[in-house]
């Protein structure tokens, strides 16, 4: 698997680059996020480890411009540690946030957590005319690629690996956003109600467990 490690401090992406190899990752390296952009252009990356604060280009830019045609998990890395980052990082689909200085361990263990979350049994999922690809990160319905969020994709993802299990929102937010992630009802909810008008016609297939949180019961 690819690892692309962002940071202008190269002691930094060196650490992390040990560390990563040392668990058989292979490792691209950015020293900033306009270099980045161009590295997950250029490579098929399985995970981004990503500074915000970096010159020519912060963190939080590139990975909205790397969703634009690429949707890869990512980790932030930060020297602050505000709520507002990381409320607006987990609004743009980041899968993880780590503050600095941080223990290289603690990262691997969140490296692997988030990947465990991402891989999928099989390749694709179907179901009529709605086709999850695990390895491609699309969902197609009647043949047509639909846009949607990180989140709404690991969402979808995990629910189909759960699928006829009732879910309650405290689990979602856990396996989903992170068990550090101080959100609230209103933050699973928001995103269901996006995955469901993503979905269109097979917005059914996610059930609200009254009291609880939600399902996923495919008519098979």
């Amino acid at each position: 698997m690819k690892v692309l490690v962002v940071d202008d401090e190269e002691l930094i992406r060196e650490v992390l680059k040990e560390y990563l190899e040392n668990d058989k990752y292979e490792v691209i390296e950015a020293g900033n996020g306009e270099e980045a952009i161009t590295k997950a252009k250029e490579n098929d990356i399985n995970l981004i480890i990503m500074d915000i604060m970096m010159p020519k280009m912060d963190g939080f830019s590139a990975v909205k411009e790397i969703q634009k045609f690429k949707s890869v998990p990512t980790i932030m890395l930060s020297a602050r540690g505000e709520e507002y980052d990381k409320l607006l990082g987990f609004d743009l689909g980041i899968d993880d946030y780590v503050t600095k200085p941080f223990s290289p361990k603690e990262v691997m263990a969140r490296v692997k957590a988030v990947l465990k979350r991402q891989n999928s049994v099989g390749e694709e999922y179907v179901y009529k005319t709605l086709v999850v690809n695990f390895t491609a990160h699309t969902i197609k319905i009647d043949d047509k690629e639909i846009d949607v969020t990180p989140k709404e994709y690991e969402l979808l993802t995990y629910f189909i690996n759960n699928k006829n299990i009732a879910l309650s929102r405290e689990k979602l937010l856990n396996q989903i956003w992170g068990y550090d992630f101080y959100g609230d009802d209103r933050t699973i909810d928001t995103h269901i109600k996006m995955l469901r008008n993503s979905l269109g016609k097979y917005r059914n297939l996610i059930v609200t467990v009254r009291g609880m949180g939600y399902k996923f019961v495919p008519q098979e």
